[in-house]
C-alpha cells in the first residue's frame, strides 16, 4: 500500500487544465499476460504504473517470464510461448487485484504444474466461484477456501471446451473462460447476458489466435499459437471518470482529458451523464492498438435525476460509485437498478456508497441492485472505504461541492488503480491533501 492514509477534500473553486490520465489497467493486465505467452517479443506503451498490474509483472516474473522496463509507463515483455510458463513452489500474490487473479486462475488451469494464488486482505474475500465453478466444468481443478482465495490450481488436468451461458455479465469471468480456452480442445464459447468490455477478444485478435466476437458473444478453439505484438494502452476510462463528474458538478469548470479510451462496453458513465444533461464531447476520435480513444472536453453543466437505463450498467460497472455522487448533488431523483455486481467488488460498494453519502447529509435509499437517491446539497463528514480506491476517489470529488470538509479513511489503496492522483488533482484544482 502507498500514498497517504487519510485525505481531506474541500472546495476549492473551478477546475481547469489538460490531464492525461494513467493507462487503462484492464488493457494493462490483458497485455501482460497475452505478450507472456507469445511467441517472440512484445512492447507495451502507456502501461499502468499501479500496484495491481505491477503485482501481475511479479507473477508472471515468477513464472519465468522476462520483463525489462525500459521507461515508465513502459514494459518489454519476452513471450515465452504457450506452453513455455514454469511452475514454481512459491504462493504467487495479486496483491489487491482481482483481475489479475480471475484472469490469471484462467490461464493457470491449462498449465503442467501446480500454482496457488493468493491476495491481501480485501481480495481474500471476494468470491472466485462465479470463476472456478466455470473452470471445473472445463476440467480444471481448483480449491478454494469456500469459495474465497486463495486459490489452489492442481496442474495437468486436460481441459475441453464448452459452450457457457454466463448467469451474471462479467468481462473478469468471460475473459478466464477464454484464456482456458487456449489450451483446452475444441471450441470454447461464451454467451453473456449482457454485453461486456472486450478488451480480450480484441486483444486475442491483435495478438494473432483467430476468435470470433459480436457483443455479448465470442468463440474461440484451442491449439492455435500467440504471435508478439506491440500494444498501445489507452488512458483508463475509468480513471477520466472522476474528473468527468468533478468538473460537470464544480461551477465554472472545463477540463480536457487526453487518449481515453472509449471501448463501447466501458462508456456508460459517459451515455449516463449526458442523459443527466452534462456538457461533455469527444475530440479527436482515433484507433491505437484495435481500441477506439478520444479526447474528452468537459464542462460544467447543471444535472438532473434520471431512471438509468438497465442496459448501461454493465458498461459503466466500476464508475457507479462515482455516479453516485454526481446524482447526490444533481436536481431530483436517480433510480440505479441491476446493478448487483457492485456488492461482490473491493468492498460492498452499494453499501459503501450509501454509508458514506448519509454521512454526508444525503438522501439515499438502498435496495438488493441499487439505490434510489435524492439530489441536494453535501455536507462534510467522515468516509470509511474499506480499503476500496475507487470509493476514495469518488469522495474526493464530493469534497468538491460540500458545505465542509469531507475527511476520507484509509486512502492507501489508491494506488492500486491511479497512481499520482493526488498531484493530479490538485494540479487541476482540487483541495486535497493529508488529513492529519
Amino acid at each position: 500500500m502507498s500514498g497517504q492514509r487519510d485525505w481531506s477534500s474541500r472546495p476549492g473553486g473551478a477546475l481547469h487544465g489538460s490531464l492525461q490520465v494513467p493507462g487503462d489497467k484492464s488493457v494493462s493486465h490483458r497485455a501482460l499476460m497475452l505478450a507472456s505467452i507469445a511467441e517472440g517479443s512484445s512492447r507495451i506503451r502507456g502501461f499502468l504504473e499501479g500496484e495491481d498490474t505491477r503485482a501481475t509483472a511479479a507473477v508472471l516474473t515468477q513464472l519465468g517470464v522476462r520483463i525489462e522496463t525500459p521507461s515508465s509507463g513502459e514494459r518489454l515483455v519476452h513471450g515465452v510461448g504457450l506452453h513455455g510458463l514454469r511452475g514454481t513452489t512459491q504462493p504467487l500474490d495479486c496483491g489487491n487485484a482481482g483481475t489479475g487473479m480471475r484472469l490469471l486462475a484462467g490461464l493457470l488451469a491449462g498449465q503442467a504444474f501446480d500454482s496457488r494464488l493468493m491476495g491481501d486482505a480485501s481480495l481474500s474475500k471476494r468470491p472466485m466461484r462465479r470463476v472456478t465453478e466455470p473452470l471445473a466444468s472445463m476440467g480444471a481443478r481448483i480449491d478454494t477456501r469456500d469459495g474465497l482465495p486463495p486459490l489452489d490450481i492442481h496442474g495437468g488436468q486436460p481441459l475441453r471446451g464448452i459452450r457457457y451461458e454466463l448467469p451474471v455479465a462479467s468481462a473478469q469471468v468471460k475473459s478466464a473462460l477464454l484464456l482456458a480456452g487456449l489450451y483446452a480442445a475444441g471450441e470454447t464459447e461464451i454467451i453473456e447476458p449482457h454485453p461486456t468490455r472486450d478488451y480480450t477478444e480484441r486483444m486475442l485478435a491483435a495478438f494473432g489466435w483467430p476468435v470470433v466476437f459480436s457483443p455479448g458473444h465470442a468463440t474461440l478453439e484451442g491449439g492455435h499459437a500467440l504471435r508478439a505484438t506491440d500494444v498501445d494502452v489507452p488512458a483508463d476510462f475509468s480513471s477520466a471518470a472522476f474528473f468527468l463528474v468533478a468538473a460537470s458538478i464544480v461551477p465554472g469548470s472545463e477540463l480536457r482529458l487526453q487518449s481515453v479510451g472509449l471501448n463501447p462496453r466501458r462508456t456508460g458513465l459517459l451515455q449516463a451523464l449526458q442523459l443527466m444533461g452534462a456538457d461533455i464531447t469527444i475530440e479527436r476520435e482515433r484507433e491505437a492498438g484495435g481500441e477506439p480513444v478520444g479526447d474528452l472536453l468537459v464542462r460544467h453543466a447543471p444535472l438532473h435525476g434520471i431512471e438509468l437505463p438497465e442496459a448501461i450498467v454493465p458498461d459503466m460497472i466500476d464508475e457507479l460509485p462515482v455516479l453516485f455522487i454526481a446524482a447526490a448533488v444533481a436536481s431530483g431523483r436517480t433510480i440505479i437498478r441491476g446493478a448487483a455486481e457492485l456488492r461482490v467488488k473491493e468492498s460492498d460498494r452499494i453499501a459503501t456508497m450509501a454509508t458514506g453519502l448519509r454521512a454526508l447529509g444525503a438522501q439515499i435509499e438502498e435496495t438488493p441492485d441499487g439505490a434510489i437517491i435524492q439530489g441536494g446539497r453535501l455536507g462534510g463528514g467522515v468516509i470509511e472505504t474499506h480499503l476500496d480506491h475507487r470509493i476514495a476517489m469518488s469522495f474526493a470529488v464530493a469534497g468538491l461541492v460540500a458545505a465542509a470538509p469531507v475527511r476520507i479513511n484509509d486512502c492507501g489503496h489508491v494506488a492500486t488503480s491511479f497512481p499520482g492522483f493526488l498531484a493530479l488533482a490538485n494540479g487541476c484544482g482540487f483541495k486535497l491533501g493529508d488529513a492529519g
